[in-house]
């Protein structure tokens, strides 16, 4: 699955294969969300996305003034 060596540290959630990969094991950057700290941590890293986007959308609506 590697390409060039992008394995290394962490964990990562592969969007391809929706499971944790690590190690040299992994899927290129275009399929993957991480580093991640835990298996654990990559398990929820949609639910990690989802909630990071929530809180620079409601940032984003604050800064220009269109917060309800």
């Amino acid at each position: 699955m590697n390409d060039s060596g992008l394995g290394g540290g962490g964990y990562f959630w592969c969007l391809r294969h929706k499971r944790v990969e690590s190690g040299d094991d992994v899927c290129p950057n275009k399929y993957r969300l991480g580093p991640f700290a835990s298996a654990d941590d990559a398990t929820r890293a949609l639910d990690t996305v989802e909630k990071r986007n929530a809180a620079w959308e409601a940032e984003d609506a604050r800064w220009t003034g269109e917060e309800s």
